[in-house]
């Protein structure tokens, strides 16, 4: 994820901003450790090139153990839900503001 993020904001940057007023938002699925520093990894680049991101009621991300674990998440799967919302409502007001 490192190298995409330093490598798309290198090819970015050299194409006129190409990422500016696109709408993204980070979302982790981790077993345990580093779940909130990949997340501000991937805002940071988000913001530096100029991103709108949608919030949602927690950081977006699952926590798991096994495969299929974050799907019992609930308080994931209820954040996640929260960010599709705000995120869908989100690119219909860029899409229609009136």
């Amino acid at each position: 994820m490192k190298a995409l993020i330093e490598r798309a904001g290198f090819t970015a940057m050299a194409n006129g901003s190409m990422f500016k007023r696109k709408v993204g938002a980070a979302v982790v699925a981790v077993r345990r450790g580093g779940a909130i520093h990949a997340f501000d990894s991937i805002n940071h680049f988000f913001h530096i090139n100029q991103m709108i991101v949608p919030g949602s009621s927690y950081w977006n991300m699952g926590m798991g153990r096994e495969i299929g674990d974050v799907d019992k998440d609930e308080e994931g799967i209820r954040n996640m839900k929260n960010l599709g919302e705000n995120m869908a409502w989100l690119l219909k007001k860029i899409a229609n503001p009136m």
